[in-house]
């Protein structure tokens, strides 16, 4: 039986990161001792993580004052530099040692900015003995630097989920590099949800906008105005209905916000409806249900994609593209950066050019879907 430590964990609130647990367990098998190094348990809790592993907080609670004074003269008087991250880390780094491997799993995280307390938490691991292990990663290439070469370095095998990320890697010199599937290609389907009124299995649009999404874009009133165009054209001119899925209910990223909007603005139609929130795995079951995808949300576009549904990304950052490379050679037709919308029609034009390629690209996606989920499979023995 190995120990096994997953982290950063924002919680499951974000159902990409549930995904990523729940799959990356399944992907483990269950002769291990895995914890879960989470910042919100009660999060975890609420979709049912504690029957699938142990939860340790990330963050510890304020110490005593007593704790607080030593950890003051380690770091003033005996120069212990990373004394006050050993306290803030100390209930998960109670489960560390040199029998342990410690996955780095959070999918993105080194996607927007630099992600410093990765760094230092890899330290307290590395200098315990335990290995360390980046799990189906992207990695933003504008944002590797030295220090991110130097952290990236100290892994003991990185394990790459598209090849945008592996390329520039390897141009950078680092080679404990191996490419495999987002470990999410390998989740469960739960069918025990009731699809919500008006959902049509086989004839529905989801739709998913997320904050993320508007934050990165140049113009929130452009992003809204594509997504009205895509409902008008799917109302007016298809037989489609629309759910609008929500894929993060984080309080301060919440997809529920931007959907909400649009559902008021057309739930008068009989058209359209709103997903209740539920875990990953029946997430995965709403959407395999869909005609069509269409999602600024990373893990609800590896749902669709490992179900044979037909996929536009609204994307934000190297992720999108490279999943949809390693799909379809391209990521042209397949993924509309949301920087780039300046036209209130781009997305709807793009959208044209998904359902005219329906039929061709099902047969993509079935062709892979099986392969995707054995390679995700696959990455145990990579450990």
């Amino acid at each position: 039986m190995s120990k096994i430590i997953l982290y950063p964990h924002g919680g499951s609130g974000n159902h990409g990161c549930e995904a990523l647990v729940r799959a990356t367990i399944k992907i483990l098998g269950d002769n291990n001792d895995i914890y879960l190094a989470s910042k919100s348990p009660e999060q975890d809790i609420r979709y049912g993580l504690e029957k699938i592993c142990t939860i340790v907080p990330q963050n510890s609670d304020s110490p005593s004052l007593i704790k607080r004074l030593w950890t003051s003269v380690k770091y003033r008087i005996l120069g212990d530099k990373l004394a006050y991250e050993r306290n803030t880390y100390r209930d998960i780094l109670r489960h560390v040692d040199s029998n342990t491997i410690c996955l780095s799993f959070g999918g993105d995280n080194y996607c927007y900015g630099k992600p410093t307390y990765i760094y230092i938490m890899n330290r307290l691991f590395r200098e315990r003995g335990a290995k360390t292990i980046l799990w189906g990663c992207s990695i933003e290439p504008s944002n590797i630097d030295t220090e991110m070469i130097d952290d990236l370095r100290g892994y003991n095998l990185i394990i790459v989920r598209e090849p945008e990320t592996y390329n520039a890697l390897i141009q950078r010199g680092i080679t404990n590099v191996k490419m495999a599937p987002d470990p999410a290609f390998a989740l469960d389907s739960d069918n025990s949800i009731k699809l919500p009124a008006g959902f049509i299995p086989g004839n529905t649009v989801g739709l998913n906008l997320s904050p993320m999404a508007l934050s990165y874009s140049a113009d929130n009133a452009t992003v809204l105005e594509n997504y009205i165009k895509l409902i008008d054209y799917i109302i007016g001119s298809t037989e489609m209905n629309i759910a609008l899925i929500p894929h993060v209910v984080w309080s301060d990223n919440d997809d529920r916000e931007p959907l909400t909007q649009l559902f008021e603005k057309y739930h008068h139609t009989g058209r359209i409806s709103m997903v209740y929130d539920c875990n990953c795995e029946q997430l995965k079951y709403l959407i395999s249900q869909c005609r069509f995808i269409v999602t600024a949300r990373t893990h609800a576009s590896i749902a669709a994609y490992s179900t044979g549904v037909p996929t536009l990304v609204l994307g934000y950052s190297i992720k999108a593209k490279g999943i949809a490379v390693d799909l379809f050679g391209t990521h042209d037709d397949f993924v509309v950066p949301v920087q780039n919308l300046t036209s209130e029609d781009d997305l709807l034009n793009a959208f044209i050019k998904i359902q005219n390629q329906e039929i061709d690209i099902i047969k993509i996606l079935k062709s892979k879907s099986n392969g995707l989920k054995l390679g995700a499979l696959a990455m145990k023995n990579l450990i």
